[in-house]
């Protein structure tokens, strides 16, 4: 029996999808009927219920991948396929504390407040207030709005309201602009990455980080090609998800420290020693004197 207000995904016979909150006493009106909630409760998780159709309804427990789908969307959207690499890149797991910009209808903000856990943080920030709104609606549609998540409205240029993440991500127009204010929020050595659409952008963007003190950088696109799981006809999908942005990442890298003075007298010498030499030179003709003898030895036998 499931408790009113959880999520539950309803599949109908041609594969048509529906992400509801459990209310007893509605139905929901589709072509093949109305179904009563009532009746999904009732049913569970994992089995079916009819409509007063007759047609049946699997009933499926949402996975995360449903959630970020399912967002109520003003602004487009960071798809599964990039949010799965991402949160790897940036290391997001039990625990983390991680900086965002750019929230858009929170997606993303999803995905990250699944992953800190109720241990981490994520402080996301816009600066149109009917996107936090929107966002702040979705996560607790979602069932993550238990203090997890900072909404915070400013623009980034004056800096972010965090100063020792673990991780950054900026989904904003123009990256470049802020990379300058990244390494005052995030630990030395953190991971960053950045979503935009165009290869100029990109080009902006990398320049940027180049100049400043950031160190492996990588760029890259994540295309997903599905197939129509037909065992008779396995083939593609006549259409696809392709370019939805580009990704960039990087890390925060403190300048270089060194830590021996060559000019000090105290430090090591580098110049190799006659002695050791002599010693290496000798051990080295002992062990082809022995390797000789044992092949002379073989031969013998």
């Amino acid at each position: 029996m499931l408790k009113p207000g959880e999520l539950v995904l309803l599949v109908s016979p041609k594969g048509k999808r529906y992400l509801r909150k459990l209310a007893p006493d509605d139905k929901l009106h589709t072509q093949d009927g109305i179904l009563p909630m009532a009746a999904v409760a009732e049913a569970g998780f994992g089995h079916t219920a009819r409509t007063h159709m007759g047609r049946s309804y699997r009933i499926m427990k949402p996975t995360l991948y449903d959630l970020v789908k399912g967002v109520k969307r003003q602004t487009q959207i960071i798809y599964p396929k990039e949010i799965g690499y991402l949160v790897m890149k940036l290391g997001i797991g039990p625990g983390v504390t991680v900086v965002e910009a750019g929230c858009g209808s929170g997606s993303l903000t999803v995905a990250l407040a699944w992953f800190v856990g109720p241990q981490g943080k994520v402080y996301t920030h816009e600066r149109r207030p009917e996107f936090l709104k929107l966002n702040a609606r979705n996560l607790a549609w979602a069932g993550l709005d238990d203090g997890r998540v900072t909404h915070v409205e400013k623009d980034i240029a004056e800096g972010f309201g965090c100063t020792d993440a673990d991780a950054l991500f900026l989904d904003v127009r123009t990256p470049e602009d802020y990379v300058g204010r990244i390494p005052e929020a995030v630990k030395p050595g953190a991971p960053v990455g950045f979503l935009v659409p165009t290869t100029n952008q990109v080009s902006a963007l990398i320049a940027a980080l180049e100049a400043g003190p950031f160190a492996d950088i990588e760029m890259l696109e994540i295309f997903l090609r599905r197939y129509k799981p037909v065992a008779e006809r396995l083939r593609p999908d006549d259409r696809m998800v392709a370019h939805t942005g580009f990704l960039v990442f990087a890390r925060v890298q403190e300048p270089a420290v060194d830590l021996v003075d060559t000019d000090s007298p105290d430090s090591v010498a580098t110049e190799s020693d006659p002695e050791t030499e002599s010693q290496g030179e000798a051990c080295a003709q002992e062990c082809t004197d022995v390797a000789e003898e044992l092949e002379d030895s073989r031969g013998l036998g």
